[in-house]
């Protein structure tokens, strides 16, 4: 699945344009590489996503293309969430 829609799906990211966004400004990695909103996820892959300050990296336990709300946590685990101070 794409990166840009597993974060979508798994309700990491609001909209698919965010995670775009994120990937066109190479604060989307992928097993810590630079990724492109269109690079494949599978799971146990490590994906790092950079907001701001903020530092998310969350690990894929699964691949849905269509899953509840309340069943999302499932779908990945937080290996990190730090904010940078400054």
């Amino acid at each position: 699945m794409r990166i840009d829609k597993y974060l979508k799906v798994a309700r990491v990211l609001k909209r698919r344009v965010v995670a775009k966004e994120l990937a066109d400004n190479e604060r989307l990695l992928i097993n810590g590489r630079v990724a492109k909103a269109g690079n494949e996820v599978k799971v146990n892959d490590e994906i790092t996503i950079m907001f701001g300050h903020r530092h998310l990296k969350i690990r894929v336990l699964d691949i849905k293309e269509h899953i509840k709300k309340e069943d999302t946590e499932s779908l990945y685990e937080v290996i990190d969430d730090r904010k940078d101070v400054l």
